[in-house]
């Protein structure tokens, strides 16, 4: 029988998180929020008194830095507090009030961009080559970058008046498919269970192929029967893709999402081309999945459950430390001591509690330590890699914030899931490399086989969609269900090859991706991934030259865009390299894991 779930008052505080670097306790937190709120007015008084002077500008970016450090910190600790017991009723009051005090500063302080991009060039120039202006250089940049696709100020307020109303179409889906959606109960050995959008991925991975495939078939029957719904709401927002690119005069919808980051559009296309050409690898893996099921036919339904039962090992979260240190060695002694410290030291709320959110996160300020929030179970082997995942974002962030002026720390996403995934890849090559049981390494192998694809091939299957479904809209023909339905199957015939047995159903996979409703934005987890492959390889083949390579890219934060950050490591995504890379790595595990089970 399963232990209770204690309260918050029952964890042991050395297995909290210690907020102490943000906030001394809650007092001193409404000490600052008071602060925060006299911070708010002096955004309309540098309004008012603003004019194209040098040491005006300054000020105006002194005040802005302010005021923003000390709303990240409120916000970080009201965050963390309502994480660590979303029950607790003062932690969700302190944060509510947050979001309306942060809410109106940043209206306060809109004024802002619009009134620097208006500058006139050699002003800002003249700004740009003053030392006073150095910690803000990098902001000002990158802000201007934006000139040309800034309208009037009546222009401007307009598309901000449409903010809300342009969430609509994201609305709706979501509460559509999380909440009016009926998906009922599927019969198991066990009984009766709930069928639900978070419980699906479970039933997909379930040994009894019979209950995968009434699980599979009961859900898809909703997305069918609401198919029109769906297909409706997703062309709408693709359709606000096109209008606000046409609007701020971007060239296309993709063109306009990847500009922020200065990721040329090559870089898109590299990513789809390069794992093209490389999807006979990945119907080679269907192959071999199909082989050691022992099936006739491979069915959607059949490609998520596990190629080979979790290996019983159970670390404390001490002993998980440890080995996940000794995995990051290579990263030099600042790195791993540093990282343990926090680990063992406050950065962490550890384990479960009543209220307590699931999952788990990285949340690194600019001021106070970098926390992570778990969910550790001792017996659960995944764990020992989230405490990797969620230590290369923080120890990201660590860096960034010692190393950069607080208007350009903070790194993208695109960056962030490369330190994360990096050390997966560490924790990996330990664990392989000292264990001596096949069983463990074909886990290993066939865990590490279903997160690449996951990551890299499925995620990119989706950027294609995306940029299929946004190229028929912008160039004026209609985005109807049976279009979406026929480009979707199209792909899933791609990319799972001829040993797959689709349903009729199979494409309505295609109207159930919350991610579609954020356009251009999946591409990021197959070319993070593709870069940290290459770039564990280098450090763990490597020496001090490739280590401190990588490490400068940690240190760069955001002071760098992302192409060139990571050509700091060592890895130039500009490339189809690191992502064929990838590829061949992925290949060569699909081989190993046969080997492994003896089906070579």
């Amino acid at each position: 029988m399963a232990k209770s779930i204690p309260e918050r008052s029952e964890i042991l505080a050395e297995h909290k998180w210690n907020l102490a670097s943000l906030f001394e306790d809650d007092a001193e937190w409404e000490k600052n929020f008071a602060l925060l709120g006299e911070l708010v007015p002096e955004a309309e008084k540098k309004k008012a008194g603003f004019v194209a002077d040098a040491d005006v500008l300054l000020e105006a970016l002194k005040s802005y830095e302010q005021y923003l450090i000390l709303e990240e910190r409120l916000g970080y600790y009201a965050h963390l507090r309502v994480a660590e017991d979303e029950g607790n009723s003062v932690a969700r009051g302190m944060f509510a009030r947050f979001v309306g005090l942060s809410s109106q500063g940043q209206a306060s302080w809109s004024w802002l961009s619009p009134a620097i991009q208006a500058l006139d060039d050699d002003f800002v120039d003249h700004c740009l080559s003053c030392p006073k202006f150095a910690d803000y250089s990098v902001f000002l940049k990158k802000l201007r970058r934006f000139k040309p696709h800034v309208l009037s100020e009546a222009e401007e307020r307009l598309l901000a008046l449409q903010t809300e109303s342009a969430q609509t179409a994201q609305e709706a889906f979501s509460v559509l498919t999380n909440v009016d959606l009926d998906f009922g109960t599927v019969e198991t050995p066990e009984g009766p269970k709930p069928l639900t959008q978070s419980t699906f991925a479970s039933f997909m991975r379930m040994q009894d192929r019979n209950v995968r495939k009434a699980a599979y078939h009961q859900f898809y029957a909703q997305f069918e029967a609401h198919q029109n719904t769906l297909g409706a709401l997703y062309a709408g927002s693709v359709k606000l893709d096109k209008y606000q690119a046409l609007v701020r005069k971007y060239p296309s919808a993709r063109a306009m999402a990847l500009f922020p980051d200065n990721v040329p559009e090559a870089v898109y296309d590299n990513l789809i081309s390069t794992v093209n050409e490389n999807l006979p690898i990945l119907h080679r893996y269907y192959s071999l999945r199909k082989e050691i099921l022992g099936l006739d036919s491979l069915r959607h339904y059949d490609v998520y459950v596990p190629l080979v039962a979790e290996v019983k090992a159970s670390h404390s979260y001490e002993e998980a430390v440890d080995i996940v240190i000794e995995s990051l060695a290579p990263l030099g002694d600042e790195y791993v001591h540093t990282l343990r410290r926090g680990l063992l030291g406050g950065w962490v709320d550890r384990y479960e509690n009543k209220g307590k959110r699931s999952g788990a996160f990285s949340a690194g300020s600019f001021v106070g330590d970098p926390y992570i929030l778990l969910n550790y179970k001792d017996e659960v082997l995944h764990d020992l890699f989230t405490i990797a995942h969620e230590g290369g974002h923080s120890m990201h962030s660590w860096y960034s914030a010692r190393n950069n002026p607080f208007m350009c720390y903070n790194y993208t996403i695109f960056e962030a899931e490369v330190a994360s995934t990096f050390n997966e890849q560490l924790v990996f090559s330990y664990l392989y490399d000292h264990s001596h049981d096949d069983r463990e390494k074909a886990f290993l192998v066939a865990t590490r086989i279903d997160d690449t694809l996951a990551t890299l091939f499925r995620q990119t299957m989706f950027a294609e969609f995306e940029k299929r479904a946004h190229e028929i809209v912008e160039s004026g023909e209609a985005l109807t269900v049976d279009v979406l339905r026929k480009e979707y199957r199209s792909l899933l015939e791609k990319y799972f090859g001829p040993e797959m047995v689709l349903e009729r159903v199979s494409d309505l996979e295609g109207l159930r991706i919350p991610h579609f409703y954020t356009a251009f934005y999946v591409y990021k987890y197959a070319t993070g991934l593709s870069a940290s492959i290459a770039l564990s390889e280098r450090v763990l083949h490597g020496g001090k030259e490739e280590r401190d390579a990588y490490l400068n890219f940690l240190k760069s934060g955001g002071s760098r865009f992302p192409i060139e950050s990571l050509k700091l490591a060592g890895v130039d995504m500009s490339t189809p390299q690191p992502v064929q890379a990838a590829c061949r790595r992925f290949a060569e595990d699909v081989e190993r894991l046969a080997v492994l089970l003896h089906r070579d």
